[in-house]
């Protein structure tokens, strides 16, 4: 995990102990926390806290998975470490509260169900290290309840060390859920309050239920990322946020970064074309391969650029309304995001890139702070089953430039000789030289200026979209 993702450690005006013993002491908070995997460290740090029974009416982990079916149901899939499994849960847990002690409880109570369902590190073999917690809560007494549902992965490397991140996480859930719920961000910074750097990542948050019905996912995960939580996000085409863990296995992966601010007949043609030369690499075919459109919050210092997530959140509608998976992360250079995805996936990589991209990539300047500079970069970025291809380009004179007649500097001709001959770099083709005419920059101020012609220089569907919802500023 890159030190950048939690280079700070949260800090909390109460500890996880403090946070427990307040929920202990509140008699009008109560319910029940069921743990399957990892133990049952949530229920543990309530208990030490103290006063635990005005608290917890029932803590359980049910580890067989006969006796976790017969209680709470057959997964289709049969993944016991799954959101539909936390949900299911979440769920049966909370009527379970609500039919057995609403009646002799006070009025004013709040009922909740806290659930986890865990793979932590095994004693025999190296697993993945994950987490499904989630909290079902109701916000004011009477209340139909609301979820918060979150997914972690465990980067300790013992499972004493997951378990008790696992938690600290769990409390600060459920302290969250009630004391936090009238502010999503609140509740997202301080899942790690109490816990040091580099621990667990929490790449997908889910808010649902009637106290969340203003509030948008993909704005809240993106707010994973400024948080300090993930490194990246992901959603589907159909705009809910997934794991990339679970996109990603076993797939072979080609990815275009770009602002797409909006997407544009150019950006598709990128995507359409990098897909044709990904396929004619082996072992890749549709049935085991994902695209992905991938934008970037960092400009090219690595910097925030600062851009508002909900104009990022347009730019994912537009993407899944034409059918792409999309990706938001805060990486700056393409050797990281090659790194990310390859934690998931050990087939094929593509990455899509233009004229301008490739130049940047032998620009020396911009492996500033990359301690073996530009040689380290290019050996991060093209160790195994990794390539770039590269859209053309039309220079000033429209002669059309391809990636053989790129000029790198005099000391620089071997590294891109040998990157030539080695297939490291493909070139793949223009449908439409018409395509170079469109500009993104010059779209957007017609958007918001009233001028009708930017339609026609967008994919089909796209330009509705925009109108429809006023994307952009945009002006009849």
């Amino acid at each position: 995990m890159d030190k950048k993702l939690a280079s700070k450690a949260s800090v909390s005006s109460r500890s996880t102990s403090q946070k427990a013993l307040r929920l202990n002491l509140d008699e009008k908070k109560y319910g029940t926390i069921v743990e399957i995997g990892a133990g049952q460290e949530v229920a543990r740090q309530f208990f030490l806290a103290g006063a635990a029974a005005g608290t917890i009416a029932k803590t359980m982990s049910a580890y067989d998975m006969k006796f976790s079916d017969a209680i709470y149901g057959v997964q289709e899939n049969r993944r016991y470490v799954s959101k539909a499994r936390v949900q299911a849960m979440m769920e049966q847990e909370f009527d379970l509260v609500i039919d057995r002690v609403a009646d002799i409880r006070s009025k004013s109570s709040r009922f909740f169900a806290y659930a986890a369902t865990v793979a932590a590190k095994s004693f025999n073999r190296n697993n993945e290290c994950h987490a499904w917690c989630g909290v079902r809560v109701q916000m004011y007494p009477g209340a139909e309840p609301s979820n918060i549902i979150v997914h972690v992965r465990m980067l300790d490397d013992n499972a004493e060390a997951q378990q008790q991140a696992l938690g600290v996480i769990g409390v600060n859930l459920i302290y969250a859920a009630y004391h936090y719920f009238e502010d999503t961000k609140k509740i997202i910074d301080s899942l790690t309050d109490g816990m040091k750097p580099n621990r667990v990542e929490i790449d997908a948050i889910d808010f649902e239920g009637p106290y969340f019905e203003d509030s948008d996912n993909r704005a809240q995960n993106i707010h994973l990322i400024r948080s300090w939580k993930a490194r990246a996000v992901m959603f589907k085409p159909d705009g809910t946020v997934t794991v990339p863990a679970e996109m990603l296995y076993k797939k072979n992966v080609m990815t275009i970064r770009g602002s797409f601010r909006p997407v544009t007949k150019l950006n598709v043609d990128m995507i359409e074309q990098g897909q044709q030369s990904f396929a004619n690499l082996p072992g890749v075919n549709p049935e085991n391969t994902i695209a992905i459109a991938e934008i970037s919050l960092n400009d090219i210092h690595g910097n925030d650029a600062k851009v508002p997530e909900k104009d990022i959140v347009q730019r994912i509608q537009l993407l899944n309304s034409l059918g792409y998976n999309v990706m938001i992360s805060d990486y700056t250079r393409y050797f990281s995001l090659r790194a990310y995805f390859r934690q998931f996936t050990k087939l094929q990589i593509g990455i899509v890139v233009g004229m301008v991209n490739l130049k940047q990539i032998f620009n020396e300047d911009f492996y500033r702070g990359v301690e073996g500079g530009i040689l380290e970069g290019f050996g991060k970025l093209f160790p195994d089953n990794t390539r770039l291809f590269v859209y053309p380009e039309m220079d000033e004179d429209g002669n059309l430039s391809e990636f053989t007649d790129v000029k790198v500097p005099e000391h620089l001709r071997f590294l891109y000789r040998h990157l030539l001959e080695n297939g490291f770099l493909h070139g793949i083709e223009c449908s439409d030289p018409e395509l170079f005419n469109i500009y993104s920059r010059e779209i957007l101020k017609q958007i918001s200026g009233g001028n009708n012609d930017w339609q026609q220089n967008l994919p089909d569907g796209v330009a509705e979209e925009i109108i429809k919802n006023k994307f952009f500023g945009y002006r009849a």
